[in-house]
């Protein structure tokens, strides 16, 4: 099943994913439910071999969105990327995947290949969705179908954080620089 189109209105902001220059971060929402990645052979073998719970997680970030419910760690994506927006988080947090909202990742993409994960259980997250230029790369070759980049969601990000700036048609920009 692909990721949910309207996330943003049918889930709510769980937590942040924050980027290490302190100034960027991502959203996590929720809640999930379980999909492909419960049912995916590796995945399974996987988080048994860990002792963790193959649990509904939600998806990672707003503007480039990866339903982790979804993923199964096939890394096309990571591949794919032009600007390294994604990274394997557990090749810098070995953690289990429920316990990343509110951590700090550096963020560098230096992992840039998908054989890069740590086993199956690991989930390509948009830790610099800020440095997307929107070419789609991802969307276009994730097996499972799990991305969603969107600009338009800004608002949905920025309404949660805050900092939400309502523009009325004939004024300038805030944003612009």
């Amino acid at each position: 099943m692909p990721i949910d189109e309207n996330f943003p209105n049918d889930l709510k902001p769980i937590g942040k994913i924050n980027h290490s220059d302190g100034e960027n971060f991502h959203w996590f929402w929720g809640p999930g439910k379980l999909k492909e990645a419960s049912t995916h052979p590796e995945v399974i073998k996987d988080f048994t071999k860990r002792g963790e719970k193959l649990e509904p997680l939600g998806i990672s970030g707003t503007m480039v969105a990866v339903d982790w419910d979804s993923c199964y760690a096939d890394g096309a994506c990571i591949e794919a990327c032009p600007v390294q927006v994604f990274q394997w988080y557990r090749t810098e947090k070995d953690i289990p995947a429920k316990s990343v909202i509110g951590e700090t990742f550096e963020g560098t993409g230096e992992n840039s290949d998908k054989e890069g994960r740590k086993d199956y259980t690991d989930k390509s997250d948009p830790i610099r969705e800020h440095d997307c230029i929107w070419c789609m790369a991802c969307v276009s070759v994730c097996p499972p179908q799990a991305i969603k980049v969107d600009q338009s969601n800004l608002e949905a990000h920025e309404k949660a954080a805050g900092t939400y700036v309502k523009i009325e048609a004939g004024t300038a920009n805030p944003h612009a620089h």
